[in-house]
Order: C-alpha cells, then sequence, then structure tokens
C-alpha cells in the first residue's frame, strides 16, 4: 500500500480526507491551474488535476498523489476563482436563481509504476433568488477569493442554495463515493464505512422548502 499524497493546499479537501480516516501527507504542487476557451470545464479541471498530481509524484515517485480541481459551469461559461470581491460579486449576480454544474477532476498518480487514473464527478447546484444586498451579505461572511464560483456550499450555503443534484462532497471539492472506491483499487481502503457522509459533514435533514440537501442522493 503506497503511501498517500494530496497535492492540494485546500483545506476543505484535506478535511473531507481526514474525517473519513486516511493517513496522507499534504503537499502542495504549486502548478498553476489553466483556463482555455476552447476546452470543456471538464477537460480544464481534468488536465489540472493532472498537473497537479505529477508535479507532486516527480518529487515522490512512490506515493500515490491526489490531484484535484474543481469547476463552476453554466452553459458556455466557466466560473473559476475570483481575482477580487467585485468578480465574486459578479459571479454570484451571474449564478442567482438558475441552475448550474460543479465538475471535480481528479487524478491519482503512481509514478514510479506509471499507472495512473483521471475521473471526474458532476453535481448541478440550484442557486437562490438573490439581489443585490443577499449577495453582499453573503460575501461578509465568507471569503470568495479561493473558491471556484466565488462560493463554498458548506460555507453558510443555505444563504444561496436552495438544492443540488449528486454529490455533496464533490461541491466542497472532492467526490468522496467514487473517490473511496478508486482507492480501494489501489489496497487503500479505511473500514468501516458505517457513518454516512452526510452526518460527518453535519448535513440537516431535508425540510420543505427546498433546504439545502433537500435534492441531494446522499
Amino acid at each position: 500500500m503506497p503511501p498517500l499524497i494530496l497535492a492540494s493546499e485546500s483545506p476543505r479537501r484535506a478535511e473531507l480526507l481526514r474525517q473519513l480516516g486516511y493517513d496522507f501527507k499534504v503537499v502542495p504542487s504549486g502548478v498553476a491551474e489553466i483556463h482555455q476557451g476552447d476546452l470543456t470545464a471538464q477537460e480544464t479541471a481534468q488536465i489540472n488535476a493532472y498537473r497537479k498530481a505529477r508535479g507532486v509524484a516527480k518529487k515522490y515517485q512512490d506515493a500515490l498523489v491526489i490531484g484535484a480541481d474543481t469547476l463552476v459551469f453554466m452553459e458556455e461559461q466557466v466560473f473559476g476563482k475570483p481575482k477580487n470581491l467585485e468578480a465574486a460579486y459578479e459571479m454570484l449576480q451571474r449564478l442567482q436563481g438558475k441552475t448550474h454544474t460543479v465538475v471535480t477532476a481528479i487524478c491519482l498518480l503512481h509514478l514510479r509504476t506509471h499507472r495512473q487514473r483521471i475521473f471526474a464527478d458532476n453535481t448541478n447546484v440550484t442557486f437562490r433568488p438573490l439581489d443585490a444586498v443577499k449577495v453582499r451579505r453573503y460575501l461578509t461572511k465568507v471569503n470568495p477569493l479561493d473558491k471556484a464560483g466565488a462560493y463554498a456550499i458548506q460555507e453558510h450555503g443555505d444563504l444561496i442554495v436552495e438544492g443540488i443534484s449528486g454529490s455533496y462532497t464533490n461541491v466542497v471539492g472532492l467526490p468522496m463515493e467514487l473517490l473511496r472506491g478508486e482507492l480501494n483499487l489501489w489496497g487503500i481502503v479505511v473500514e468501516p464505512w458505517n457513518t454516512s457522509l452526510a452526518a460527518i459533514l453535519g448535513m440537516k435533514e431535508a425540510k420543505s422548502g427546498g433546504r439545502l440537501g433537500s435534492r441531494s442522493h446522499l
């Protein structure tokens, strides 16, 4: 069983792995993310995930490295991390009242054996209708600058998110349902899986009125 490395400085991804009981080391890749208009959001995320994993794997060839990249897209427009608060405000204004898709791509890379696996998951997220006051209020509660789409579903998500269809952890930054299955194939197994991921992450039971997570299949 190779040692596990998370090639990300995201505290959210590290927390997901940690709460599920994985033993791993964090080594940020420092690789610049690419954003090319001729690529789909999923293609872009997969390339970025691979670049991040390879950047770390070259230094830790005996480790299994996890590279990940998350993007938000709606129709043909891709929403990465905003450059400033005004850009964050504009992103949320465009997303408000609509359904967008969050894609997280993962690359598992073991350079010593030249073995790799790249996959991605998509989750549809529906925003509440938001006026300027509600958007500004949300931005006072979170730091949007390190978050694709300028929001974090686990940080005051009820203020802006009406519901989701798909994996909640995918929106956070790692689709743990898929990742766990892939890690099992590498011999990295955490047992028992007897606590629901929703409970671990503190998700609330769905309530009437379109509460956060009401359409999640977790």
